[in-house]
C-alpha cells in the first residue's frame, strides 16, 4: 500500500468559524505591528476589529487619488494638510483612506495617528471597492463622527458627498448624500465652512 503525500491546494480557502470569534482591539492591532507579526506596509486594514485585505489599486484608481490629493492641496487653507493612504485611528478601526484632510502637518503626529477629531474630510476612490466604501467604510466613518466623507466613484463617474455623521449607534450613517457629476462643482467643507470648490471631473481619471 502506498500513501500519497498531501499536496496543499494552490488556492487557500477560509471558512467562517462555526463558533464566535473575538475581534481585535486597536491596541492589539498596534501590538501585532510592534512585534513584527504584521509589517508596516502590509496590505491590511483593521475594520471594526477584523483584519481585512485592502483592495488592489489599478492605474485609474492611482491617477484619481493623485488628482484628488493635488486639487485639495490647492484649495485647503492654512492649518490643514492633505494626507494619502495613511492610517486614521477610530475606537475599533484603523482604515487607510485614499485621501484625508487633517489638521496640522502629518509629521506632527509622532505619538499617534490622526483620529476623528483631527479629520476635516476623508475620501475613498472607488472602483472594485465601491460596495465596501458605500457600506462598511461609510458606517465606520459615520460612527466615528467624521463629518464629511467623499466617494470618488470611478464606476459611475460621479462624486458622492456624505455629510452630517450620526456618531455611534445601532445604524451609523450620514444625514445627507449629494451626487456631483463631471461638470458640477464639489464644495470643500472643513469644520462646517466652505473653503473652496473643485470641479468633479478634476477628480476623475
Amino acid at each position: 500500500m502506498s500513501i500519497a503525500a498531501h499536496q496543499p491546494s494552490a488556492t487557500r480557502r477560509f471558512a467562517v468559524p462555526p463558533e464566535p470569534v473575538l475581534p481585535l482591539t486597536v491596541e492589539q492591532y498596534h501590538a501585532m505591528i510592534r512585534s513584527g507579526a504584521l509589517q508596516s506596509g502590509d496590505p491590511i486594514e483593521l475594520l471594526e476589529g477584523w483584519l481585512v485585505n485592502k483592495m488592489i489599486k489599478n492605474p485609474p484608481h492611482s491617477a484619481s487619488t493623485a488628482k484628488t490629493r493635488r486639487r485639495l492641496n490647492e484649495v485647503i487653507p492654512d492649518g490643514w494638510s492633505v494626507d494619502s493612504q495613511e492610517p486614521v485611528t477610530t475606537v475599533d478601526s484603523e482604515p487607510e483612506p485614499d485621501v484625508a484632510v487633517i489638521r496640522g502637518l502629518r509629521e506632527e503626529y509622532v505619538a499617534r495617528h490622526p483620529g476623528p477629531e483631527d479629520i476635516g474630510l476623508l475620501v475613498e476612490v472607488a472602483d472594485t471597492s465601491l460596495e465596501r466604501d458605500r457600506g462598511w467604510k461609510k458606517r465606520i466613518y459615520a460612527a466615528a463622527g467624521i463629518q464629511v466623507y467623499w466617494i470618488v466613484n470611478l464606476v459611475e463617474r460621479q462624486v458622492e458627498v456624505f455629510a452630517g455623521a450620526s456618531g455611534p449607534g445601532e445604524r451609523p450613517d450620514y444625514r445627507t448624500r449629494q451626487v456631483f457629476f463631471p461638470g458640477d462643482e464639489v464644495p470643500v467643507v472643513l469644520d462646517g465652512q466652505e473653503v473652496g470648490r473643485i470641479v468633479a471631473s478634476d477628480l476623475l481619471p
